[in-house]
């Protein structure tokens, strides 16, 4: 099996995210993803809802910036593009041209992402893993997932899509390595984050970053594990 450059395969799923210090934010009774930015009126779209949309299943990997690779994930929910041409992009703006998306979810961290990325075949916005409905660990009741950007991107516990036309300023997402284990100016995001392309960091040369982040994947791994 081909992985992207720098990548490991390693064996199951295990929790990761900035907050694997504290338990799983609590899903509200009628969760909802609220619809806002660049639109008309800010909406929401009730989670339930994506059981009535078109769906789809998907078998992907999940690539960690850190260097590793839970392979072989059976995703199930809503293609990004669907819920974007049929409820998101109705309500924008008329004047606005849509650059970027950001993801925010439960637990206070947000992705940005650029409007050609959200909209790559292979995005979901994701109820279900494995037969199963998503848990707490991986991001209930909702998350984005997008298998060919790096996980840092896939924001869990989805509540809120915000529309820009710009590339919001300030942070692009937390670095999940930068919230756990290190931090400092090797500990970046870049703005694509392509695994294939290997766009670890906005600067630096993916091959100098790969021994060092691949230093915290035994704790990554450990902490990802325990019950949180």
């Amino acid at each position: 099996m081909r992985l992207p450059p720098g990548q490991h395969e390693i064996n199951g799923f295990p929790r990761f995210g900035t907050h694997l210090g504290r338990p799983a934010p609590a899903v509200p009774a009628d969760p909802a993803i609220e619809i806002s930015g660049a639109v008309t009126e800010p909406t929401a779209l009730p989670v339930a809802a994506l059981a009535t949309l078109p769906r789809r299943d998907l078998t992907a990997d999940f690539h960690c910036v850190a260097g590793w690779s839970a392979t072989g994930l059976r995703w199930e929910g809503v293609s990004f593009e669907t819920v974007y041409r049929t409820i998101i992009e109705p309500s924008a703006a008329a004047d606005a041209t849509i650059t970027h998306v950001v993801f925010a979810g439960l637990d206070g961290y947000r992705s940005i992402v650029a409007i050609e990325d959200a909209l790559a075949d292979d995005v979901l916005i994701a109820d279900r893993l494995d037969g199963l409905p998503l848990d707490g660990d991986h991001g209930a009741p909702a998350r984005l997932v997008s298998p060919g950007q790096y996980g840092y991107v896939s924001t869990k516990h989805l509540c809120r899509i915000e529309l820009h036309t710009a590339e919001p300023t300030g942070v692009r997402a937390a670095h999940p390595i930068s919230q756990i284990v290190l931090r400092g100016p090797l500990i970046q995001t870049h703005p694509r984050a392509r695994v294939w392309e290997e766009e670890r960091h906005p600067h630096l040369p993916a091959r100098l970053l790969r021994p060092f982040y691949r230093l915290s994947i035994p704790l990554i791994a450990f902490l990802g594990r325990r019950p949180g």
